[in-house]
């Protein structure tokens, strides 16, 4: 399976695609579904479909809207940069950052796809470790335990992309409740969030350390249900893979992928109902799906 690329560059924006016809097929079965629709209910609907229609003018690839939101759950490579990381591994050993962190970003998450189908997890601090410690030896890299401390340790001192203060700000004024739903352990969690200031943000911090199992297992993004207290459609899921943005969708959350890298979409028969570059317009894609 594909992963991208650890640098995660922004390139140009994503493709734009027509609105899929189900988000007016829900408008149209929630109106002639029920007897004695009066000519003020036909008209709102209709002005749903005009509003529906108006948003594949916008630069966000948009399919299917239904169900009010009520939350939104952001895997944490959506809020955090990694890019420090990985410039760092260049610091480090110089003319071999670049193969290095390309090997440990690719074991980092097939480790964990792994360790689901062998049942033997661990949580992604060790497995972040496993990762870098092959990826060295790949690459010919001879990798000491400082170095390693110093490499492990600027995990934890991610900050936020740019967009995301002003992003989660118009969220919570929407009053959305916010949580990460995310591989992370949750010492990891909240290092990060206390050293970004994050921290009074995100209502929940879910780690796949309660479950033990990782994304994209069902049972991770169960969580959110679970500690939300809401159906599937009542959360929005915002993922930076697009491994994890497929996984969310087929689980059944409303799902906006942050395509940060400009990388093609997995082709696993299953997409994102929405597709940026940036967290720009997540605003406006969840204002449409609780306006349906």
């Amino acid at each position: 399976m594909p992963v991208e690329a650890p640098w995660f560059g922004v390139g140009i924006p994503a493709s734009v695609t027509p609105l899929r016809k189900e988000a007016h097929e829900v408008i149209i079965d929630r109106l002639f579904g029920q007897a004695g629709t009066s000519r003020r209910q036909f008209l709102g609907a209709a002005a749903a479909v005009v509003s529906a229609t108006a948003l594949d003018a916008g630069p966000l690839t948009a399919q299917v809207l239904s169900h009010a939101i009520k939350a939104v759950a952001f895997d944490a490579f959506a809020i955090f940069d990694a890019r420090p990381v990985f410039r760092l591994v260049e610091e480090i050993f110089p003319g071999r950052g670049t193969e290095l962190s390309n090997q440990w970003r690719t074991r980092q998450f097939e480790y964990t796809w792994l360790r689901n189908s062998m049942r033997q997890y661990t949580d992604f601090w060790h497995v972040t470790e496993d990762a870098l410690n092959y990826a060295a030896k790949q690459s010919g890299v001879k990798l000491n335990p400082e170095q390693s401390m110093r490499l492990m340790s600027a995990y934890l001192q991610l900050k936020p992309w740019p967009d995301v203060a002003a992003v989660v700000q118009i969220l919570q004024k929407q009053g959305l409740r916010l949580a990460l739903l995310t591989n992370w352990t949750p010492a990891m969690m909240e290092a990060c969030l206390n050293g970004s200031g994050l921290e009074a943000m995100f209502e929940l911090q879910l780690s796949t350390d309660r479950v033990n199992v990782f994304k994209p297992d069902p049972a991770a993004y169960q969580m959110g249900l679970d500690a939300f207290h809401l159906q599937k459609q009542e959360i929005a899921f915002v993922a930076f893979g697009g491994w994890d943005a497929v996984g969310a969708k087929a689980f059944g959350y409303p799902t906006y992928w942050v395509n940060r890298s400009s990388v093609p979409a997995e082709e696993l028969g299953v997409s994102a109902d929405a597709t940026d570059q940036d967290l720009s317009h997540l605003p406006s894609f969840i204002d449409s799906l609780r306006r349906v």
